[in-house]
């Protein structure tokens, strides 16, 4: 619900535009010539910024005579005059330049709002600004050195900006967090947790039908744990994301990771394992001599385009492990097959190369990271939220589509064939039971079926096998009548 002086504000600009178009009045701008000059040898700049603060002051100026009337000429209908003038601002260019704005009062003593002066104190959104060139590498203590275009423009001091970038940066996220996943078409889900600043950042990144991908939501936690990624899952849920479709969905390794979307999207999710992160925790239990080979035997088997070749390579390296360190053995066993849920699939060998690993998020949070990296005091609350929600979005303007993007239906296919069939559905509702069927026809003797304890509703398809005298029976016993 807007506020009083907010109506006032958005009425006193629509009059504005209205008086514009009624009749279009000019306005005429003359400048001394010894002054342009003076202003050009400061620069071009400097003439174009002296001119508009002029010509802004002219048009205000025009809208009071429009209200008014001329000056020192007297009106029988007058209905306001004017009231002398005070100190005020515009936004330009990120920064706000103190003007002085003419006042005016009904003859009822009641200040009237300008349109022109509303429309310039509002200007630019100088909250976007500050969080832009925040996001391009530009500190709070350096902001006002480095964008200053006016000599008295103030409001760039380091509180200052800071305070726009946090309203900024909280709008954004809000936005980010909440924005509807109804329409969304998902053929593969993204879930990694990265260490951030002494906390675990848990980022859900989408990739949709045609390619492009898309930051779904973040959520932070002490460390990778079910719960804060179920929360994640669950907040996706609630946004209109529909876990029942077929989809890929690509994890880090954490068994919390798997738990979670199992609990979602059911014990049969097509679930990938980062490869990346299993030859990570499989190489951190050798020595640095064994790891090269280790390394070229995983590159091997992965590169492999056949499921059963690189199951086969997998086994032979996780036999030679066991001689070598059973514990590097132990780890390459522990969710191997979901390492190759890519190849299990078929997926093309250039669309693979995106799907077997989550280093999407990765490389979207080592951006975070650039853009982070002069923050030097972190505190609580929803300082880390903010900051990599921004960085988050900086990424995602840079993503391009996923490389194979022409090869995903051949991956929804395998996907649909992969899902278990739907079940029919048989529900209670408020006395009302709903039975999805595949029968066209519907026998007489249950048409005239006499006890009327509950109704039936057909949607859409008839109740199968329910024929006859035998099928009113069989009705008996599923509902227990």
């Amino acid at each position: 619900m807007k506020k009083p002086y907010q109506i006032e504000t958005q009425r006193a600009v629509k009059q504005l535009e209205a008086m514009a178009a009624d009749g279009d009045p000019a306005v005429q701008m003359v400048l001394p010539m010894a002054e342009m000059v003076g202003w050009l040898r400061q620069g071009v700049g400097e003439l174009i910024r002296q001119a508009g603060l002029q010509l802004m002051d002219l048009l205000m100026q025009e809208e009071v005579r429009e209200l008014v009337g001329e000056r020192s000429q007297r009106q029988a209908e007058r209905t306001a005059h004017r009231w002398g003038s005070e100190g005020g601002y515009c936004v330009v260019m990120g920064q706000k330049v103190p003007i002085q704005r003419p006042r005016v009062r009904t003859t009822e003593e009641k200040e009237v709002r300008l349109g022109s002066y509303e429309m310039f104190h509002r200007g630019e959104p100088l909250t976007e600004t500050v969080w832009e060139k925040l996001m391009l590498g530009l500190s709070t203590r350096k902001y006002g050195q480095a964008i200053r275009q006016f000599s008295e423009a103030d409001g760039l001091e380091k509180s200052a900006v800071s305070e726009h970038f946090i309203e900024a940066s909280r709008a954004k996220l809000k936005d980010m967090m909440e924005r509807r996943l109804d329409k969304m078409r998902l053929c593969a889900l993204l879930i990694d947790a990265t260490p951030f600043k002494g906390q675990q950042m848990v980022a859900a990144l989408g990739i949709a039908q045609d390619g492009q991908k898309t930051i779904l939501g973040i959520r932070q936690g002490a460390t990778e744990n079910a719960t804060v990624v179920s929360e994640l899952l669950g907040d996706l849920v609630s946004r209109g994301l529909d876990f029942t479709e077929p989809r890929l969905y690509v994890l880090d390794g954490g068994k919390a990771l798997s738990a979670a979307v199992k609990k979602h999207a059911g014990e049969s999710a097509a679930i990938q394992r980062c490869q990346v992160h299993k030859r990570r925790n499989v190489l951190d239990h050798l020595t640095d001599e064994q790891k090269p080979a280790v390394a070229k035997s995983l590159n091997a088997a992965y590169t492999l385009e056949d499921y059963g070749a690189a199951k086969q390579a997998l086994n032979i390296l996780h036999r030679e492990l066991m001689d070598l360190n059973p514990s590097a053995a132990r780890s390459l066993g522990e969710g191997m097959e979901e390492t190759l849920t890519v190849h299990r699939l078929h997926v093309p060998i250039q669309l693979r190369k995106t799907l077997a690993s989550t280093n999407v998020i990765e490389s979207a949070f080592s951006i975070v990271e650039q853009v982070c990296k002069k923050v030097k005091r972190w505190h609580g609350g929803d300082q880390r939220e903010r900051w990599i929600g921004s960085g988050l979005l900086v990424a995602q303007k840079q993503f391009r589509r996923v490389t194979g993007y022409k090869q995903i239906p051949a991956l929804l296919r395998e996907l649909e064939a992969l899902a278990p069939p739907k079940p029919e559905i048989a529900k209670r509702e408020k006395g009302v039971v709903k039975w999805v069927a595949r029968v066209p026809l519907l026998s007489a003797e249950l048409r005239a079926f006499p006890r009327k304890v509950f109704a039936i509703h057909f949607h859409r398809e008839l109740i199968r096998g329910i024929i006859g005298a035998e099928g009113v029976a069989n009705l008996n016993v599923v509902f227990n009548l």
